[in-house]
């Protein structure tokens, strides 16, 4: 069972790429697995940088990236858009790598 954390920011609505989708699948992981621990400041593997970066971003509107691997290995991204002139966040995109 996955426990829902409390959520940093608004994800917008969630959309994934065909591969990505394919490699939770193959995991038999379910995406909000990782969408919770990307709402909730879980950034991932990420540097500590672009750890910085991510929490900057909370606050400030700009885009917002974790980085997972799945139970199989497979590396998926989550991207959070930038806000939008509303101050809205629109859309969260679950992808791999070679997808972007």
């Amino acid at each position: 069972m996955i426990q829902i954390a409390k959520p940093k920011f608004n994800l917008g609505q969630v959309v994934a790429t065909p591969g990505a989708i394919h490699a939770l699948r193959q995991s038999g992981e379910m995406p909000a697995k990782f969408l919770n621990r990307h709402a909730s400041g879980d950034w991932g593997d990420i540097s500590d940088n672009d750890r910085e970066l991510n929490e900057e971003a909370v606050e400030d509107g700009s885009r917002i990236m974790s980085v997972y691997a799945t139970s199989k290995g497979t590396k998926i991204w989550i991207i959070t858009d930038a806000t939008n002139e509303d101050g809205r966040r629109e859309v969260t995109t679950v992808l791999l790598p070679e997808d972007y």
